[in-house]
């Protein structure tokens, strides 16, 4: 039992610090607008995180849900990483109305279409939930908040160690730079989307 409690804080842990969406918009708005507005970001995409789980949990694992689902959404997700990529290249100034605003519904599009996500809540992290729920009572939710809490930390902590640079980073002539290269990391995680994808329905 102790193990699985621990591999739950230590797969949110890893997760937190993975570079993706999550930690790219997190990023790109500590540039923009500093640490403290970037939480917001950091804990919408922990509450829509947790829906995922929390249906993945009650759905997924009642449901023999095809693999082909996953990667289809995948595609959609593409597309919005794709279109806010586009957004992101345009910045130039970050003390002007030059920003890319992340809001509440876009945070949540763009997690919920990421098939990779909900794959990794379904074939990783559920079966491990119903386990720790069959050794103790409401194991699989206490899973799910140790996964999320360790997800919490590691970027709450990864945020906090670039926005130390932020100075820095603003420099006028770095600025365009450093948001030209966040769009092509969101434009990297759309084409390794697609590519995954593509790759899936092939064979």
């Amino acid at each position: 039992m102790n193990h699985l409690i621990i591999n739950a804080f230590i797969l949110g842990l890893i997760g937190g610090v993975i570079p993706g969406p999550v930690i790219t918009a997190t990023f790109t708005e500590i540039l923009q607008s500093g640490m403290l507005k970037s939480f917001r970001i950091i804990l919408w995409a922990m509450l829509i995180e947790t829906i995922v789980a929390v249906v993945s949990l009650l759905v997924f694992s009642s449901l023999n849900i095809s693999e082909s689902f996953f990667h289809g959404l995948s595609l959609a997700g593409a597309a919005i990483l794709i279109w806010i990529s586009i957004s992101i290249w345009k910045i130039r100034n970050i003390d002007t109305n030059d920003k890319f605003h992340f809001s509440f519904g876009k945070v949540s599009a763009m997690i919920l279409a990421n098939g990779v996500l909900w794959t990794f809540w379904v074939s990783v992290c559920v079966p491990k939930a119903i386990f720790l729920s069959k050794l103790i009572t409401f194991g699989d939710y206490l899973f799910l908040m140790l996964v999320e809490t360790g997800w919490l930390i590691s970027t709450t902590l990864v945020a906090f160690v670039f926005s130390r640079f932020r100075k820095w980073l603003s420099n006028p002539k770095l600025v365009p730079l450093m948001f030209k290269f966040f769009a092509l990391i969101f434009m990297y995680f759309a084409a390794d989307m697609v590519y995954r994808s593509v790759i899936f329905f092939l064979n």
